[in-house]
């Protein structure tokens, strides 16, 4: 009797042990798979959040933010790259973002990195009109023998240059002027 007793009750304390960790570990499976739920429901778009959303992600401040915003519309979260975001901030932030409106149009002058390199620079799109406010010294050349200078890094480059005419600060003016002006010539020209 008292051995059956004592199976009676090693037995009950085996299940009583046995039967809560079971369901323990079913619904710990069941709450992650809820979580990664309403985590892919929470992401943040990166084609639509506003500056403060954007602003609770780690790494992301307000500046970052509004690089963010001035560089949409995205295709992917390694657009971030070029929209001037660190590398070790998309790294943080890219479970967290997600990019809707993958077909969205690329942005005007923007080309896709395999084809963007040293050699190959992004040209800016050509003005609309020659109506537009464009300053009459930066359009073509008036006269053979001109220089196209860099205004804001007071730089000038000469004709076969890959920047003549084609930074986004700058004017046409002959080459004395330039250097009476205290421009001074690429280094790749010299």
């Amino acid at each position: 009797m008292k051995r059956i007793k004592l199976t009676i009750f090693t037995w009950l304390l085996c299940c009583a042990v046995v039967t809560p960790a079971v369901y323990a570990t079913e619904r710990k499976s069941r709450d992650k798979s809820a979580a990664a739920q309403s985590t892919a429901a929470q992401k943040v778009d990166l084609n639509s959040a506003t500056q403060s959303e954007l602003d609770k992600l780690p790494g992301v401040g307000p500046a970052t933010a509004k690089k963010i915003i001035a560089g949409r519309p995205y295709r992917s979260v390694d657009d971030l790259a070029q929209a001037g975001v660190s590398a070790s901030t998309v790294s943080k932030i890219r479970p967290l973002v997600a990019v809707h409106g993958a077909s969205a149009p690329a942005r005007p002058g923007s080309a896709s990195p395999q084809s963007r390199s040293r050699n190959n620079p992004v040209m800016p799109p050509a003005p609309a009109s020659p109506s537009t406010s464009t300053p009459a010294s930066s359009a073509a050349p008036s006269q053979p023998g001109q220089v196209w200078v860099n205004t804001e890094t007071k730089v000038y480059h000469r004709a076969g240059d890959r920047w003549y005419g084609n930074t986004k600060h700058g004017k046409y003016m002959s080459e004395s002027e330039a250097t009476a002006a205290g421009y001074r010539v690429s280094k790749q020209d010299k």
